[in-house]
């Protein structure tokens, strides 16, 4: 009886040391994100303003610390984009050997289809979303007599929250696929709720962008597309989610 106790405590031992061990794999590799994207900071910095002076923006700051600030966003952003793909994999280590053959199918295709739809989310909203924006918003002065002086903190931090709304808006299918595996949602259900998200999809997009329909436009269509595409790839696992139901009742 003793045995079986110190067996089990020894287990437990092993799984917290190894969750220790991975929690510091993932620190190290935020660090290492960290370092490298203060680094190469100025030329991130550099690329984004380039997008704002082509419209005429000019840049500065009003406090001793804030360039420094801006650099330290940046390189949390980077730390935080190197870390988060490897904590994913190193949860799926860990858990891994209680998972089922497609519990991990169903964990790797969120890994690897969610960063991919992260990454054009991203793209989207600097090759075409933020240009728009701010042509907008550096023409919606009309008075002629206020002049613009705008700070490279609140710039930057407008720029990073836009990438983010973004690449969170498309992983939209991702999410549809992950609820229609685990059996939360139907494809039914999305065509049924069809109009209703369009309106929805449209009322979103003129609160996260300034107000002129062309950007609204620019937004709300992609993101109808990625409806559409969600409820094609919500039919395909819910048919292959019901044939494996099928033959599992049969053996």
């Amino acid at each position: 009886m003793s045995e079986s106790v110190n067996d089990g405590e020894m287990s437990l031992r092993g799984h917290l040391s190894e969750m220790r061990n991975r929690i510091i794999r993932v620190m190290v590799f935020f660090l290492i994100g960290f370092i490298v994207g203060f680094y190469g900071a100025s030329i991130i910095v550099d690329c984004l303003t380039a997008l704002g002076t082509r419209y005429g923006y000019s840049f500065v700051y009003i406090a001793p610390q804030e360039l420094l600030m801006v650099y330290f966003s940046v390189a949390f952003i980077a730390a935080l984009v190197i870390s988060i793909p490897a904590a994913a994999r190193e949860i799926y280590e860990f858990v891994k050997p209680g998972l089922y053959h497609k519990e991990r199918t169903a964990f790797k295709f969120t890994l690897v289809f969610g960063t991919i739809c992260f990454c054009v989310g991203v793209a989207f909203a600097y090759k075409i979303c933020l240009p728009f924006m701010l042509y907008f918003l550096i023409n919606f002065n009309t008075s002629g007599v206020i002049t613009a002086s705008i700070s490279i903190q609140e710039y930057i931090s407008f720029l990073l929250t836009v990438f983010m709304v973004f690449g969170i808006v498309f992983e939209l299918p991702v999410v549809v696929v992950i609820f229609t595996m685990l059996g939360i949602i139907k494809p039914e259900y999305l065509i049924k709720f069809r109009k209703i998200m369009i309106v929805l999809i449209f009322f979103v997009a003129a609160i996260i962008t300034p107000p002129d329909p062309m950007s609204q436009i620019m937004v709300g269509i992609p993101v109808c597309i990625l409806y559409e595409i969600s409820i094609i790839l919500s039919k395909i696992f819910y048919k292959k989610r019901t044939q494996s139901e099928v033959t599992s009742e049969t053996k």
